[in-house]
């Protein structure tokens, strides 16, 4: 939750004013429009304002070419009866999923296996309507997210669907007739048909990612907008849905009896699509989109273990915010919540995919580099440090944003641990002597920390062995 949120919500909890007497009664209709008023009424209204002109503008568009459609498009017995079957289709597919109980942050889903044979097979009005009705439904059953969200998302996917059943009825609109036989047959027997609809899917994709990457990089400016929209996993999603749906189109073509042979293969696509968002969600850190703690350790036992074999070198980060428990106790939990999920976003920018990166707990993160020497690892600490002291999270209204530093620990396989334990503790040991510092420094353990160290520390006399510990941390070179 931004800071803004934040605001909204203390605003909500502004203490309510002392009752009028009963002879006043006149102005509480202007009070009453003026709580209605109010932002924390309306999120909506919480957004930047060139994003808030943006939702209304692609509301308004949707509404203009609903409009235009209705008045266009002559109601059909046929169309009406595969429109139908398809929304319940759809809405079939919503509450199967909705009865296995999906975690509010598995939102990917399979509904376009029915948007794209609505937007094939039917006039662009049909294609217009089924997102607002499958999006009803979605909010009375399903999740209740922000009614602006649901609208523009929405009105995103009825713009996309137009284009797409615009372009196809325009290339080839003898296969866009619902209910009729030569439909049918041109679907099986003229191949072109078929590329046809698949291009006009790619054209359903770009029309409706483009609308939610203008919006995402409004509410996001410093964002980068191909990883929220476009990475590997999306890309096959998006693959499968429009193999799926065309499959659906060429039932439907067929006969609208075939739904009933459809539908089992698609809600069992979407429960194994689930179990992987589920899998995925088990890993994740879910404040910072990190891995979580055992998720990190199970992955950089594996990288240790490789490295080993190889006899490659291998090094690990340790990073703590520094005085984190000011900046929670100036400022409240949620910002710093978002300076974990700035911090967390700066790491993941600036090493390299192969890199593990987790949230190790509180407000200290890990980072392992296979492949990587001490000398390396300094270098990429050093470069972490100095682009969190950078970072900065705005606050609400004229107050100053709130930074923070770092202080990193860093050590390498070999000089200072022979395992991944080994490793923790000594970037632990480094760690503590970059706090002790001064903060918002790098350290590396010392050559002599490590089994030789702890064997002279067991015969060495417990001030002496303090005494070397101390010695034998080193600042990065």
């Amino acid at each position: 939750m931004s800071a803004v949120h934040e605001a909204i919500g203390q605003r909500q909890r502004v203490p309510k004013t002392p009752e009028a007497p009963k002879a006043a009664k006149a102005p509480s209709a202007p009070m009453g429009l003026r709580r209605l008023l109010r932002p924390g009424c309306w999120p909506l209204l919480a957004l930047p304002p060139s994003l808030i002109a943006y939702v209304l503008a692609i509301g308004a568009c949707d509404l203009a070419l609903t409009g235009w459609e209705l008045a266009d498009t002559p109601p059909r017995a046929a169309d009406l009866l595969l429109f139908g079957a398809l929304l319940a289709a759809a809405v079939i597919c919503i509450e199967a999923m909705r009865r296995l109980g999906p975690p509010a942050d598995v939102s990917r889903d399979l509904l376009s296996a029915w948007w794209l044979p609505i937007a094939l097979l039917l006039p662009p009005l049909y294609a217009l309507l089924a997102p607002f009705v499958v999006g009803a439904v979605l909010y009375l059953r399903g999740r209740r997210i922000p009614v602006y969200r649901r609208v523009f998302s929405s009105a995103a996917l009825g713009l996309a669907g137009a284009a797409t059943s615009a372009t196809f009825h325009l290339a080839v609109p003898g296969a866009a007739a619902a209910g009729q036989a030569e439909a049918a047959r041109a679907w099986l027997t003229r191949p072109p048909v078929v590329v046809t609809a698949v291009a006009c899917a790619v054209v359903f994709a770009v029309v409706n990612s483009a609308a939610v990457a203008v919006a995402a990089r409004l509410a996001e400016p410093g964002a980068s907008v191909r990883t929220m929209l476009w990475d590997r996993e999306r890309l096959l999603l998006g693959l499968t849905e429009t193999c799926v749906g065309i499959l659906v189109a060429v039932a439907c073509a067929l006969s609208y009896l075939l739904l009933l042979v459809a539908l089992p293969p698609v809600i069992l696509l979407q429960r194994s699509l689930m179990h992987q968002q589920l899998a995925a969600a088990a890993r994740t850190d879910a404040k910072t989109g990190l891995l979580n703690a055992a998720a990190w350790q199970r992955q950089a036992d594996a990288e240790v273990a490789r490295a080993q074999r190889a006899g490659t070198p291998l090094a690990l980060l340790l990073v703590d915010v520094d005085h984190f428990k000011r900046v929670n106790d100036r400022h409240g939990h949620l910002i710093g919540d978002e300076v974990l999920r700035a911090l967390a976003t700066e790491l993941r920018q600036q090493v390299r995919e192969s890199d593990v990166v987790g949230r190790f707990g509180g407000e200290e993160f890990t980072v392992l580099l296979p492949r990587t020497d001490d000398v390396g690892a300094c270098r990429i600490a050093e470069r972490l440090r100095a682009s969190a002291a950078r970072l900065s999270v705005p606050l609400a209204g004229p107050a100053a944003p709130v930074s923070v530093t770092v202080s990193i620990g860093v050590a390498a396989l070999g000089p200072h641990g022979r395992d991944l334990f080994e490793l923790l503790a000594a970037a632990d040991v480094a760690l503590y002597r970059a706090k002790d510092a001064g903060r918002d420094q790098v350290r590396v353990p010392g050559r002599a920390t490590g089994h030789d160290q702890a064997a002279h520390d067991q015969a060495a006399h417990e001030q002496a062995a303090r005494h070397r510990e101390d010695a034998a941390t080193d600042a990065c070179p």
